[in-house]
């Protein structure tokens, strides 16, 4: 499906870019403590997704983890299966997290990745190049009143309704169709 809104757009059907970030949810009480973990710099006790988009938002690999995993490790779990399935992909941007094992990892497939850094005298919101396809991700997926919180016992299953989620994101862009929005219900 992603090859067709790729297509739809102008685009090939194989992305040759991505970009990597993670996101620390909280979980639900259901939610096994053996698979949840605190996300230090956040205060965050749950989970935490580490997605990969390309530059069209759309996801072509998402594990969840522990919240006290740290993203260089699961970067390079990441990139390898992105490797393997998009041998295209020669370009990745990432946050500063991912900085030494990933960047490393990623040679071995060919993979330039680099880190966009925040500039420290900027105050406040700044959308930071490229890294801002990312967060609008995880907007789109927030609009899913589902995944505002982890409330899955696996964390396959936490995988499964993301991409449920994704499904739902591109038939929408597919057919045109609005996204849904619950203001004014």
């Amino acid at each position: 499906m992603c090859d067709l809104v790729r297509e739809q757009e102008g685009h090939r059907a194989q992305p040759s870019a991505c970009i990597i970030d993670s996101q620390s949810v909280k979980t639900s009480i259901d939610v096994p403590t053996a698979g949840q973990g605190t996300d230090a710099g956040k205060k965050i006790v749950g989970r935490k997704r580490h997605i990969v988009t390309d530059t069209l938002r759309l996801l072509p690999a998402v594990p969840v983890t522990a919240a006290s995993a740290p993203d260089g490790t699961a970067g390079t779990q990441l990139l390898t299966g992105v490797a393997a399935t998009y041998p295209t992909i020669s370009k990745t941007w990432a946050d500063t997290a991912y900085r030494t094992k990933a960047i490393d990892h990623a040679a071995n497939p060919g993979i330039d990745l680099e880190t966009i850094r925040r500039d420290p005298t900027t105050k406040g919101f700044v959308p930071l190049p490229r890294r801002w396809v990312v967060e609008r991700t995880f907007d789109r997926l927030m609009l899913h009143r589902r995944l505002a919180r982890d409330y899955e016992t696996l964390p396959t299953r936490s995988e499964a309704m993301i991409h449920v989620a994704m499904i739902d994101l591109t038939s929408r862009r597919l057919t045109g169709e609005a996204t849904v929005t619950w203001r004014g219900t």
